[in-house]
């Protein structure tokens, strides 16, 4: 989004600013796109200023919900911003520093165009920085591809998961995939591996889930019954993809997106995740760790394979992603191919 008319920021009270729509920014609606763009203005004040057309698309009115195109000529009105605003502004300045010290790191490409990029994200990095975290995939990538002029995550996985990890590279493209997202048009399927034999019949796990804080602020989920306050509804679906030696590989389906989803509904059937350092079969985990001669130091859980409708040309897309070499190789040990 470029300024075009006009000297003053909209918060300087000066005159009016005019901003041309790029291709990046097309597809949001209006009040998204003022929210974004007047940031510290209350969010009464922006749609007071939209209703009152002191807001102009092409210079005519325009309603709240209008999505904005590529081209189109927005009209902002000068407006005051508070002293939390400044505040905001600081902290934006610090994300930004904190991006600019990411490395720069890329990920093993599974799908790249111009709209989207799907990356095979390794165990132990988490999708960005925060609570503790420096920097995660996005500042990294973002450091990587300084001329990217856009690039968000589209979903996010978590730091002990590995697999695939989708990111949008333009605005519209964000925004259709995170639809697609949220009205589950998309299949994602995990693999993962748990003690004992998991039984055939067991395919629907509907418990409703519940986050929380630890007294540390370290997050954590919990079944709860369906007529919790907090309760989330949540659906897995399970399909034991084969049985070996005390241990079932499953291929597991979302239906819905909770935090740490799969990891607490199969725990809550009495076989967590093998590896699983939060809610998992501890004493197990420890000896696997030190298992000789192949042993498992990570959480067993495997974003797998991911279909979705591509933004742009609406072809039903599947990604898959290998088993990385850790846990394939520790699979093959409980689980050695056919000669």
């Amino acid at each position: 989004m470029k300024p075009i008319i006009g000297a003053n920021p909209p918060d300087a009270l000066g005159g009016p600013k005019t901003l041309r729509v790029e291709d990046d920014d097309a597809g949001q609606r209006l009040d998204n796109f003022l929210m974004r763009h007047l940031k510290g203005v209350p969010k009464t004040h922006v749609y007071r200023i939209i209703r009152s057309g002191e807001v102009r698309i092409n210079k005519g009115r325009a309603a709240a919900d209008r999505r904005i195109v590529a081209g189109d000529l927005v009209r902002l009105p000068p407006v005051r911003t508070s002293q939390r605003a400044a505040s905001r502004a600081a902290d934006e300045a610090g994300a930004a520093s904190s991006e600019r010290a990411a490395p720069a790191r890329e990920f093993p490409v599974l799908f790249e165009d111009d709209w989207l990029l799907a990356i095979d994200k390794p165990a132990g990095v988490a999708v960005h920085g925060g609570s503790g975290v420096s920097s995660g995939v996005i500042e990294q990538l973002r450091r990587a591809r300084p001329t990217a002029r856009f690039l968000e995550l589209v979903h996010r996985l978590d730091r002990e998961t590995s697999g695939i990890l989708l990111l949008a590279k333009k605005r519209s493209a964000l925004t259709a995939l995170q639809d697609q997202f949220r009205a589950r048009e998309t299949a994602k399927t995990y693999l993962a591996l748990v003690a004992g034999d998991w039984p055939a019949r067991r395919k629907v796990l509907d418990k409703s889930l519940r986050k929380f804080l630890l007294p540390d602020g370290e997050r954590r989920v919990q079944v709860v019954p369906a007529d919790h306050p907090d309760a989330m509804p949540s659906l897995t679906l399970v399909r034991v993809a084969r049985r070996d030696n005390g241990f079932s590989l499953l291929e597991v389906g979302l239906r819905t997106g909770r935090t740490h989803q799969i990891r607490v509904h199969l725990a809550s059937e009495g076989q967590p995740i093998v590896g699983d350092d939060k809610y998992g079969n501890f004493e197990l985990n420890k000896s696997l760790q030190a298992a000789n001669p192949v042993p498992l130091r990570r959480m067993f859980l495997h974003a797998w394979r991911l279909q979705f409708d591509h933004p742009h040309s609406g072809e039903r897309l599947e990604l898959t992603a290998p088993l990385p070499d850790e846990l394939q190789q520790f699979l093959d040990h409980v689980h050695p191919p056919a000669s």
